[in-house]
């Protein structure tokens, strides 16, 4: 069962075409792992120049108000040149956020980004990649593994580190532990983001074309020809985690494309400590974050440094703003009442994304997340990173157009 949220009461986030908080960088199509979830083709020959990474951030500088900068893939900790990609980005101003399987991440290498300028690491970790020594492996037990990384970043100071997952039907059921797990290392891990799969299949629906030709769809590598639906919505996922915590509440959201009510991004911010989350934030703290950060600074926020991170007692000061921070606010001091020893103890805040890809409506129309912060460069266009195999194949987006009869 879903969960019922009204999208008027949360904090639609102000991002956009032009003006959003993080860019999506490809510098390589090589990995080292084969995901079920994946949207790219394993390409070992596809790294990128200097020189190309330097045109894609010159694009980005010309098209896209960013803050941050995802350096994505393939994996990208594969290319022979990912330390100078990483400085490329931290001289730009930018906070560069690496986004990885992990596996070829090492304390050496670590230090080199580090040294570089990195901001920080998102971590996509879940049980349909085949990683070796974990093939078997469920969601819970793969705690042992983000475990890992996250004391290796915390180990090496000064960066953020975030968690990935994406989720299928089979998998939801161990979302509120991977929730839990977040929650008992707060003190390390800052954010963790859950995706729902989706599939494009190939069946007797629809005919595909690209500028009016049509074209083969099922050379995607997210096409299938399982006709099993994959529509799992964000709100399933809010429904999942609130059946271990009732007052899990999301705060700002992203919408669809073609559907203003459909939650493509959900934001959920959360204050407390490993033992005990003191509530969630509200609407107008995700608003009053991003406001004022781009009035200081010409963007939107994204990637808070760990540092900031542990001042959650100072956001309580905005309780007048925010009647959940209120919520928050008493609780907190109530616990204090019990044990004053809580009142010293360090207040962080952690966030919960949830993410619904890309959906395909029974008319062919396809509804996409506006505002969709992962954007990356194409042949000096923006376009959409999750379905960028299709320009690079046949020239530009498949239209999916319903057969008669």
């Amino acid at each position: 069962m879903s969960a019922t949220i009204d999208h008027r009461q949360l904090y639609r986030l102000p991002w956009s075409l032009p003006d959003n908080a993080i860019a999506w960088l490809e510098p390589t199509k090589k990995c080292n792992l084969a995901c079920l979830g994946c949207y790219r083709e394993n390409d070992p020959r596809g790294h990128k120049t200097l020189d190309e990474v330097r045109h894609d951030l010159e694009v980005f500088k010309r098209f896209r108000t960013v803050d941050g900068v995802s350096i994505a893939g393939g994996d990208p900790l594969v290319h022979p040149e990912i330390v100078e990609i990483v400085r490329m980005v931290a001289q730009d101003g930018l906070k560069p956020i690496v986004n990885t399987n992990g596996l070829a991440l090492t304390e050496e290498l670590l230090g080199e980004l580090k040294g570089a300028g990195l901001a920080g690491f998102t971590f996509h970790i879940d049980s349909k990649q085949g990683r070796p020594r974990w093939k078997d492996a469920d969601e819970i037990e793969l705690c042992e593994l983000r475990q890992h990384y996250a004391e290796m970043v915390a180990a090496a100071g000064g960066m953020g580190c975030s968690f990935n997952a994406t989720v299928y039907e089979d998998t939801l059921r161990y979302v509120p532990d991977i929730v839990h797990w977040a929650q008992r290392n707060i003190e390390t891990v800052h954010t963790v983001v859950f995706i729902a799969f989706r599939a494009g299949v190939v069946g007797n629906d629809f005919d595909h074309y690209v500028q009016g030709e049509p074209v083969d769809f099922s050379t995607m590598p997210y096409a299938t020809t399982d006709q099993t639906p994959h529509e799992l919505q964000s709100t399933d996922i809010v429904a999942e985690i609130r059946k271990r915590f009732p007052d899990f509440a999301p705060a700002a959201y992203l919408n669809g494309t073609e559907r203003p009510d459909t939650l493509k991004w959900l934001l959920t911010g959360r204050l407390g400590t490993k033992e005990r989350i003191y509530g969630y934030v509200g609407a107008r703290s995700m608003e009053l974050a991003q406001t004022f950060h781009h009035l200081a600074t010409g963007r939107y926020l994204a990637y808070t440094g760990p540092q900031a991170l542990g001042h959650g007692r100072a956001m309580l000061l905005l309780s007048a703003l925010d009647p959940r921070l209120r919520t928050i606010a008493r609780r907190w001091l109530a616990a204090g009442g019990r044990r004053p020893s809580r009142l010293l103890e360090r207040l962080r805040f952690q966030s919960v994304m949830i993410i619904q890809p890309a959906d395909i409506y029974e008319d062919g129309r396809q509804n996409m997340c506006d505002g969709c912060p992962d954007m990356t460069v194409w042949n000096d266009r923006l376009v959409w990173s999750c379905r960028l195999e299709e320009p690079e194949r046949f020239g530009d987006f498949v239209q999916m157009v319903p057969k008669s009869g």
